[in-house]
C-alpha cells in the first residue's frame, strides 16, 4: 500500500492536537474492548511473528516495556528471550528529568509498580544498561503510521528516548491500530519497523 507524504509540524494546532487525544481514547477503547480470547489470539500471531523476524534473531540485548493490562503482553516476549539466552532489559521513568532508563532484567521478582503505575524495575537489584548496548527496542504505542510515527501515552520519554538512540526499533500492533497518515509533531521519532499480526509491516 503506498503510503501518504507525511506532515511534520513545529507545532501542532488545537484541532491537530484533539485529533491525537482522539485516536489516544479510541485506540484504548478498542484495545480494552477486545475479548481475552481475541486478545491472546493477536498476542500469540504478533509473538510469532516477532520471534521470527531477523529483527529478533539477530539482537542480543533487547529493550521492552513491562505491559499493562489492556496493552499487547510483553511477558512471553521476556521469557522466551530468557530462554533463548538474550538479555532483556526494561525501562525505568526518570519524571523529573522526563526521560527513560533501562535495567537488566532477569526475574520478573526485580519488579515493583512505579510511577505511572507501571511494573518497573527495582534499581538496587538490577543492573543499568546503557542505551548503545541495546540492540533492539520494542517501542510501545497505540496508533501508527505507514512511516512509524506512533501516538502513545503523550509523556514523551520515548521520542526523547530515541532521539539519538542508535540502533534497530520495532513496535507490535494490531493492523487496526496502523492509520495511513498522522498529524506529526517537530520532536517525533518514528520506529523503524512494525510487526503485526498478519507479519512484518514495514
Amino acid at each position: 500500500m503506498e503510503s501518504m507524504p507525511c506532515r511534520r509540524y513545529d507545532k501542532l494546532t488545537g484541532d491537530e492536537e484533539m485529533l491525537k487525544s482522539e485516536l489516544r481514547k479510541s485506540m484504548t477503547d478498542f484495545l480494552k474492548g477486545l475479548s481475552e480470547r481475541e486478545k491472546r489470539e493477536v498476542e500469540k500471531k504478533l509473538l510469532k511473528n516477532l520471534l521470527s523476524s531477523s529483527l529478533w534473531n539477530d539482537a542480543k540485548t533487547i529493550g521492552v516495556t513491562v505491559s499493562r493490562g489492556f496493552e499487547w503482553n510483553t511477558m512471553p516476549i521476556i521469557e522466551s528471550g530468557w530462554e533463548q539466552g538474550k538479555t532483556i532489559c526494561v525501562p525505568k521513568c526518570v519524571p523529573k528529568e522526563k526521560k527513560l532508563v533501562f535495567y537488566e532484567l532477569s526475574d520478573f521478582g526485580q519488579l515493583e509498580k512505579s510511577y505511572y503505575n507501571l511494573l518497573e524495575p527495582k534499581t538496587e537489584k538490577t543492573r543499568k544498561v546503557e542505551k548503545s548496548k541495546i540492540d533492539l527496542l520494542i517501542v510501545p504505542g497505540l496508533v501508527f503510521d505507514h512511516h512509524g510515527y506512533r501516538i502513545g501515552f503523550g509523556g514523551g520519554y520515548y521520542d526523547r528516548f530515541l532521539a539519538d538512540f542508535p540502533n534497530k526499533t520495532l513496535s507490535l500492533a494490531h493492523t487496526s491500530q496502523i492509520r495511513e497518515d498522522l498529524p506529526i509533531d517537530s520532536h517525533d521519532i518514528p520506529v523503524q519497523h512494525l510487526i503485526t499480526e498478519t507479519g512484518k509491516f514495514m
